[in-house]
This record gives C-alpha cells, structure tokens and sequence, in this order.
C-alpha cells in the first residue's frame, strides 16, 4: 500500500491554509501533510500547524519551498503530491492523481485544470494561455501531452529524486513536467476542478510585477532545460 506525502508550499495564506489541510487530511490518502512556510509574515505557520500539518520553513522561492518540503519527506514515504495553499486546487481529485502511481501505470500524474471545470476568476487569460504555449512546446520537444502548469500533481518519489530539480523559483513546476518528459517517465494528465482563491492575494497573478516575474522566471527555466 502506498505511503501518501502531501506538500504545501505557502507565503501568507494565513486565510485559507487550514482548511487547505483539513481538506488533504479529509480525503483519508495521506500519511502526513507538509507544509512549507516559505517566508510568511503572518499566522500562516500556526493556523496549519493547528489544523494537523508538519511545518517546515524555507528562504522564500517556490521552488526553495517545494524542495523543503521533499528534504523533510518521512523515510516511508513513496509517493509525493504538490497543491498550492492558497484554496484554488481540489484535494477530493488527489485519488485520481494517486490511483495510477499506486497501480504502477504510471510515474508522474499533474492534474490539469484547464481540461476540468473552473470556477468563473479562478484562472486568467494569461495563466490558461501560458499552459496552453508551454504544453506546445514540450508535445513538439518530448511528444508528450500537457495543457496545464498545475501545481496540484502526483510523482513517485524515487522518480522526483531522479529528476535532480534545480529550480528555486517559479519555473519549479514547469522543470518537473519537462524533465518527467525528457527522461521517458510514463507521464498522465487528468482533469481536476479548480476554484477561486479561499482568501489573501495570489503572488503570481495578483499584480503585473508578479505575472512578469514569474513570466522570467518560467521561460529561462524552460530555455535552460531544453538546452541542458
């Protein structure tokens, strides 16, 4: 049977983390609930402790943040799933990310939330059309189907340590797709619902200093990958 981690990066979601964690715990998968306060400057920390998750901390960067999490991964642990903590992404679709690494089909499962039902705002113009390019790119390098950057995605943990993540920032997420692609792991893409934000301000969409930076930063790790 499979030992289910579940790591949560998160910078100021004070608001919706604990009911982020209580959501992960409901679905009775998990065998722990990481989350990573990546710099937080409020209640962040507490609120997920106090709802059931370990917190680890990390130097602000997504990416610093996700790695974190999988450095304090218990020994057993065998699979890995990624959710923002911001309330967006659906723990009840962590079955269906899990269910195909547990049956050994497959190696890496990222939900796509373009392919599922969004709620109306939950995603903007540049976010579905910034997937859509990246899913472009890569199905024309690796021959390998993607329409999204989900962050809401299942990996099997030997697979993520053979993939050597470098990435510290924003590019984290499009890294994993393109290196899981690139070294032939048996890659699945499924459908999951995606809602608004539960509370606070997104880092990446909520401002245009957001939206460029992590623009940047998405584009050089995908240069740096492809050349690499």
């Amino acid at each position: 049977m499979s030992s289910i981690s579940v790591i949560i990066p998160a910078l100021d979601e004070e608001e919706p983390i604990a009911g982020v964690v209580r959501e992960c715990l409901a679905t009775g998968l998990p065998n722990e609930v990481i989350v990573v306060d990546n710099g937080s400057t409020d209640r962040t920390a507490e609120r997920a402790h106090e709802a059931g998750a370990r917190v680890v901390t990390a130097p602000r960067g997504y990416g610093r943040a996700c790695a974190a999490g999988v450095r304090a991964l218990s020994p057993e642990c065998d699979t890995v799933v990624f959710l923002d903590g911001d309330g967006s992404d659906v723990p009840a679709f962590m079955n269906q990310l899990v269910d195909p690494i547990a049956r050994g089909t497959h190696d890496f499962v990222i939900g796509s939330r373009t392919r599922g039902q969004r709620e109306p705002g939950s995603m903007n113009l540049q976010q579905i059309f910034a997937g859509r390019l990246a899913g472009l790119i890569l199905r024309m390098l690796y021959g390998v189907r993607y329409t999204d950057m989900s962050p809401f995605r299942g990996i099997r943990r030997d697979a993520l340590e053979q993939l050597d993540m470098r990435e510290q920032t924003y590019g984290w997420n499009l890294e994993m797709q393109m290196k899981a692609a690139r070294d032939g792991l048996r890659v699945l893409e499924v459908p999951v619902n995606h809602r608004r934000r539960a509370g606070g301000e997104s880092k990446v969409s909520g401002t245009l200093r957001g939206t460029f930076v992590a623009g940047s930063r998405i584009v050089a790790t995908l240069l740096r990958v492809a050349v690499g």
